[in-house]
């Protein structure tokens, strides 16, 4: 890597305020909000809306959706399309 046009990678707090849930991680990102973490020490902090902890697929809250019957339905709607005579 060539020196001076890389930012600054150091450890930062991701924040997902709507689980109560928070990670230290490394990240070029920057942040002026600071917390202080378990260990004593002060970090720029990222809020962020979704994280694992609220994610419907990570928590297993996620819906399945009933895709049975949606391509006949869209066929019903928009009529089907009859594949070209060959040979003629």
């Amino acid at each position: 890597m060539k020196p001076g046009i890389h930012p600054p990678y150091r450890p930062v707090v991701f924040r997902d305020r709507a689980a109560d849930f928070a990670f230290l991680t490394r990240s070029t990102l920057t942040s002026e909000k600071t917390v202080v973490w378990e260990d004593g020490n002060t970090y720029p902090v990222i809020d962020v809306e979704v994280s694992s902890a609220s994610h419907p697929f990570y928590t297993g809250t996620a819906r399945v959706m009933d895709t049975a019957g949606r391509v006949e339905r869209f066929e019903r709607r928009y009529g089907r399309k009859s594949a070209p005579e060959s040979g003629r």
